[in-house]
């Protein structure tokens, strides 16, 4: 018994190594950082920067204190930090909920298709919308013929719960709760190049399989960037940016499960 579980523990380990490495090397974890012309385009975001600040206050003032409590007995001297993170965890999910569903999903979805036209790939976005002559992206951006970004699931919900516990775990339990977080929200950054490629569920799921490193560090990327209290707004639309240059990437061919292209990382270089 002892061999048997020992045999799993290396199994897991070299697994764990393995995605480790593939994360690394694929770079995808520099697209959200890339910043773009696209969000030069007036948005109203006023609206929605109230309610992550909102959303972030009343979650600080009502949760924190008692979960500050908990975790001092199963964290110890880093519970302050644990907690603080996971208020803003929690912060961020109730946030995307609110504002993705309700407030900026077509910003987003314009935002997404915009970024794909300015990088030559208008024949991609023409299966989901109008294109419209013009010079600007946002411009030439029809009407929708089909409706993008999947809604925030009771299944994305229950998976959320469950791993709300890893945070009672010291450092450890938290960085396993971004990256968990981070391997859903990669795949999630994409829903609308899947649905423009028409793709079946299927073919995402072969394509996620094998593009797993790179999407785990897009989303760990991503959703610290979210976490960001109030400024969370503005990261959803980098990171919607970044997922967008990414899936022009991959049409391209100019970037592989194992590297991105190669002028990446001097771009990001040059966004920061």
């Amino acid at each position: 018994m002892a061999d048997k579980v020992k045999e799993v523990a290396v199994e897991e380990a070299n697994r764990i190594r393995t995605l480790a490495s593939d994360a690394a090397r694929s770079g995808a974890y520099l697209y959200p950082i890339r910043v773009s012309r696209t969000l030069s385009t007036s948005l109203q975001l006023t609206p929605t920067l109230t309610l992550g600040l909102g959303v972030t206050v009343f979650m600080f003032v009502f949760t924190y204190v008692p979960q500050a409590t908990v975790m001092a007995f199963t964290s110890g001297p880093v519970a302050a930090l644990s907690a603080a993170v996971l208020v803003l965890s929690e912060s961020s999910t109730v946030f995307t909920v609110l504002s993705k569903n309700f407030l900026i999903e077509d910003a987003l979805v314009d935002t997404f298709d915009g970024v794909l036209v300015s990088k030559n790939t208008t024949d991609l976005v023409s299966g989901g919308r109008q294109i419209k002559a013009g010079g600007d992206p946002i411009a030439k951006l029809g009407k929708l013929i089909t409706k993008p970004f999947a809604k925030f699931t009771p299944t994305a919900l229950i998976r959320y719960v469950m791993y709300l516990p890893l945070n009672f775990i010291p450092v450890v339990g938290t960085v396993m709760f971004v990256v968990l977080q981070g391997r859903k929200a990669g795949p999630a950054a994409h829903s609308r190049y899947y649905q423009l490629k028409g793709w079946s569920t299927t073919q995402r799921k072969k394509h996620i399989e094998e593009y797993k490193g790179a999407y785990t560090s897009f989303g760990v990327a991503a959703v610290l960037l979210e976490l960001v209290p109030v400024a969370s707004i503005v990261f959803a639309f980098t990171n919607t940016v970044g997922a967008a240059l990414w899936a022009a990437d991959l049409e391209q061919g100019s970037v592989t499960p194992h590297g991105t292209s190669p002028n990446l990382q001097e771009q990001a270089k040059k966004a920061e």
